[in-house]
């Protein structure tokens, strides 16, 4: 499974970005894709994730009610809606995938892609 995250930038705090991540390779019905932050001396952590269904999301608190996780199951393509930028978003974004249901540990990913910078000016 490969993944390739893009949609990254340079935004106003304010403003709103979409993140996508194109998946290939075998894919499995029954992964959860996530997106993780990992801001300069930072840990990675969670942002948000979605079932292979779609139909159960998880979100951390503090982008809960600004960011909006999708997925686009034919295309193999998830997506990242990031509206109401903060200063404090800025990192750089990972996609990754595992089987199974959504969880909130980094080490429980085994697919990753690569990162795509996240810049918010205030």
């Amino acid at each position: 499974v490969q993944l390739q995250a893009s949609g990254g930038g340079l935004v106003q705090a304010g403003g709103s970005l979409s993140l996508s991540c194109a998946a290939s390779g075998r894919i499995f019905s029954d992964a959860a894709m996530t997106w993780f932050r990992q801001a300069p001396g930072r840990e990675r952590e969670f942002v948000a994730g979605i079932s292979w269904g779609g139909i159960r999301t998880d979100y951390a608190d503090s982008v809960k009610g600004r960011f909006t996780i999708s997925k686009d199951r034919p295309k193999n393509t998830l997506y990242l809606q990031m509206n109401s930028l903060k200063a404090e978003d800025t990192a750089v974004y990972y996609c990754a995938r595992r089987t199974g249901s959504v969880l909130r540990t980094r080490r429980d990913y085994n697919y990753w892609g690569r990162g795509t910078q996240v810049t918010v000016s205030s």
